[in-house]
Parts: structure tokens; C-alpha cells; sequence
């Protein structure tokens, strides 16, 4: 009889949803050799084993009592697997746990509700800062790191807060009297209700929406405090200044050349600057200029060495501008690897004669533009590399872009952007485009996190062995 190929059932395998397992299932067979899970929590556990996570478990209770929280190894190798990942809400974590293999081998067979989740990340928030020198001394130990030549840069990370909220002084005071007197009323009416239909009778019921509009108060008194705080700091300043041009006038006798300081604005100031503003949802985060225009947001700063595209230090600041950040930045390195790099290159946010003598002072090459960062690789590109000694009337200034121009300072500026900025590029296509927590404190431990998971990314697509 032939058969044609019409009548052959096709070859599919059998389907048993309901096939009784003989041996229950173990969750080390599901994650394969040399998956990223694996390697997160073999790092964990070989943190715990050295002592390294004291500092997580420190805030839980050593009796016994109470409710079995999550283990931390198995809650922070969850969230170092998640951020990795680029997923960052404790909702979708928890799915995970739940559907996931691989946030269930790491959550050690069990599914945080996404509240316990949120309360570790924000629990620890200290030791995380902790974690990511352990980390990184771990890409140290390995190679990954050299220290020849670093590169700084920050980003304007948008923050948890919105731009419609950034408020004026007289904004806020005027916002405060309104919902003040609103509560007030209401208050009072609720009083007037409960005398009614109470009595004498106690009662602690609020009126509808009391709640919210005292929460909303707290908030506008928070963010008023930031800017008294902040003028109050512009006018110490201001009296610093004419502090010491008076002292310099009296002790030469002389008139002190240059315009003299002016009030931050005030009245009897020339200043035309904008007033200060303060955002009611997040206080701390500033108004900040990007290439889009504006976010609401923190300037965040790292430092990346060139081997490896390993961060090496990290900081987040309220403050606008970078030629500040590039000192704590670079001290940061010695405090977390106990030793600094032969060079430093920057762009020309940097760009500070105070920055490259205190890199001096530190033994420290500083490569810092003077120009905008397409002027400089343009100039790098047709200007002949000087040669001989840097000449000894040049300033500051003159001095940078001469040595800039030569043959290592074209070197080393080249290596700035595939560097740091390749480096911001990798984040953004993890998923950060903005930062979920609130307050500089949280914040800065957010951004800790970020940066721990790149090294740790990095440590592990290296196929490095841990000892």
C-alpha cells in the first residue's frame, strides 16, 4: 500500500502537563553553567563568606523574634540580577520571582511580595555604597583595572520629580497660606460635625482628603526651607567676599581692582538672574540644562578607567556645574582602590587651573579641554603636534591646550569618549533614563547601584575566575 506524504501525522512530541515527576525538580538544573545568575550569586556568597555583608545585616534583629524576613543573600542577588537586567521596579521584580527561573534560582525558591523588595532597597541604602567598592576591588583583583588613564564625566540623570513643581519663593508662601487656611476651615468644619452629631464623644476621624493636603503642605514647607536654605548660603558667601576685599584694601591700602561682589538677588543687586526655585515632590533635585532643554533631576558623576570600561568612582551632586566635582571625583578613586591614576582627561566642563594644579598635587597627568569637546577633537585633528618645552610665558590656559595638542595628549583625549561615554551609553541601554528614588541620600545609593551592576557585568563577561 503507499502512503502518501499527505496522510503522516506530523512528528511532534508528546504533551503530559500532568506527568507525575519521580524526583522533585532542583532549580541548580533549570540555570545553566556560566549564566549570569549563577555568577551573581556566587559573588554574593563569596562576599558573605568574607565578612563583606556585615553591614546589610546589621539592621535586622539577632534574637530571633519576630517574622522570618527574605534572606539577604537571596534579596540582593535578586536586585543585582534585576538592575543588571535593567528592570528596576519591585513590582516587575517580584513577577519575576514569580515566573523567571532565574530570579527564582536566585530568590532560593521563594517570591518577595514587591513591598519587601522596595523596603530592602531602601533599608540598605548605606551599604550599598560598601558593595560597590567590594565589587569593584574584585575587578581589581582580577585586572580589570589599571589605573594608567582615566576618564570623568557626569550625565543629568532625570530625577523622581516633575519640572511643573519647581516652585519661586513667593509661589510657595503663597501656596502655603492658601492650603494652610484651607485646612483650617476644613478642620473647623469637621469639628462643627463631630459637635453636632458626637456630643462630648472623642472622635479621631479627619475630613476627607485631610491626609493628602497635610502631605502636600509638608512638602511645600520642604521645599521653602531649600531655598531659604540656599540663599542663606549665597549670602554667607557674598559676605566672605566682602570680607576679604576689605581686609585686602586695608592691608595694601589700595583699591582691590575688579567689580566688587553683589548681593544675590536682592533689591539693591544688578543681578538679573532668576530667582531660586525648589521642586515640591523631590526638595533635593535641581532644575538642569541638557541638550533637550531641561530635566528635573542630579548631576551624576563617574570615573572610568580605559582597560576595562570598570567605574572606578562615583558621585551624585545637586550642583550644575562639573568643574567642581572633578577633585571629590578623582579623590574618590584613592579611597576606593588606595591608589590614584597616572592620568586623568576630562572635557571641557572641567576645565579649571585650580583642577590641574590640585592633580598635580596628586601626582596626577590632567588632560582637561579648554573647548568645547567637538572643537577639541577637530583641533586634534589639523593642528601639527608642537614640539620642544611649553614655553614659560604661557598661562594656564595656553598651557593645557599646547600640551593638549601634543602627540600623548591627542592620545589620551581620544580615549575619552569611547571611555566614559560609551560608558553612560551601556546604562541608558540597560533601561536608565531615570532615577526612581527620592532625596539625594537615596539617590546617591540608586546610582551606586547602577554602577556596581556595570562592573559587575563587566567582571562577568570577562569569564574571570573567582577565588
Amino acid at each position: 500500500m503507499v502512503v502518501s506524504e499527505a496522510d503522516v501525522p506530523p512528528n511532534f512530541r508528546a504533551e503530559d502537563r500532568e506527568q507525575v515527576l519521580l524526583l522533585p525538580p532542583v532549580l541548580e538544573d533549570y540555570v545553566p553553567e556560566g549564566h549570569l545568575a549563577r555568577f551573581v550569586r556566587e559573588v554574593v556568597e563569596q562576599f558573605d563568606s568574607e565578612g563583606r555583608l556585615a553591614p546589610f545585616y546589621e539592621s535586622y534583629r539577632a534574637d530571633g523574634r519576630g517574622g522570618k524576613a527574605f534572606h539577604v543573600r537571596s534579596m540582593l542577588g535578586v536586585l543585582l540580577y534585576a538592575l543588571a537586567q535593567g528592570v528596576t521596579s519591585s513590582r516587575r521584580i517580584a513577577r519575576d520571582c514569580r515566573e523567571n527561573l532565574a530570579f527564582r534560582y536566585l530568590a532560593s525558591n521563594q517570591c518577595p511580595d514587591f513591598r519587601s523588595i522596595a523596603k530592602f532597597r531602601k533599608r540598605h541604602l548605606e551599604a550599598f555604597g560598601d558593595l560597590f567598592r567590594d565589587v569593584l576591588k574584585l575587578c581589581d583583583a582580577v585586572g580589570l583595572v589599571e589605573l594608567g588613564r582615566v576618564s570623568i564625566d557626569g550625565r543629568r540623570v532625570r530625577g523622581n520629580a516633575s519640572r511643573d513643581k519647581t516652585l519661586t519663593a513667593e509661589t510657595l508662601d503663597k501656596q502655603i497660606v492658601e492650603l494652610s487656611n484651607e485646612l483650617l476651615a476644613a478642620a473647623e468644619a469637621q469639628d462643627a460635625k463631630e459637635d453636632a452629631e458626637l456630643g462630648d464623644d472623642d472622635s479621631d476621624d479627619l475630613p476627607p482628603d485631610f491626609r493628602t493636603k497635610q502631605e502636600r503642605l509638608t512638602r511645600l514647607k520642604q521645599a521653602r526651607k531649600v531655598i531659604e536654605d540656599r540663599e542663606r548660603k549665597l549670602r554667607e558667601q557674598y559676605e566672605e567676599k566682602v570680607a576679604a576685599r576689605k581686609q585686602f584694601e586695608a592691608e595694601t591700602g589700595s583699591r582691590k581692582s575688579g567689580r566688587p561682589p553683589e548681593p544675590p538677588n536682592t533689591t539693591e543687586s544688578k543681578n538679573t538672574k532668576a530667582p531660586p526655585k525648589a521642586n515640591t515632590t523631590d526638595p533635593d533635585s535641581r532644575l538642569l540644562k541638557v541638550r533637550q532643554g531641561y530635566v528635573q533631576g542630579y548631576n551624576a558623576q563617574v570615573a572610568v578607567d580605559s582597560k576595562a570600561q570598570i567605574i572606578v568612582s562615583h558621585l551624585v551632586t545637586q550642583d550644575v556645574i562639573d568643574t567642581r566635582q572633578f577633585v571629590p571625583v578623582l579623590d574618590g578613586i584613592k579611597a576606593n582602590l588606595g591608589r590614584l591614576p597616572k592620568q586623568a582627561v576630562a572635557d571641557a566642563g572641567y576645565w579649571s587651573p585650580d583642577n590641574v594644579d590640585e592633580a598635580d598635587l596628586r601626582n596626577v597627568d590632567a588632560f582637561i579641554a579648554t573647548k568645547k569637546d567637538s572643537k577639541q577633537r577637530k583641533a586634534a585633528k589639523v593642528e601639527t603636534a608642537p614640539k620642544g618645552r611649553i614655553p614659560g610665558h604661557l598661562n594656564p590656559r595656553e598651557r593645557m591646550e599646547r600640551k593638549l595638542l601634543t602627540v600623548e595628549g591627542k592620545a589620551a583625549y581620544r580615549t575619552r569618549g569611547p571611555t566614559v561615554e560609551a560608558t553612560f551609553g551601556q546604562q541608558v541601554m540597560r533601561g536608565l533614563t531615570g532615577l526612581l528614588l527620592r532625596g539625594r541620600e537615596a539617590v546617591a545609593a540608586e546610582w551606586s547601584l547602577w554602577c556596581t551592576t556595570h562592573n559587575l557585568l563587566k567582571l562577568w563577561r570577562s569569564g574571570a575566575v573567582l577565588t
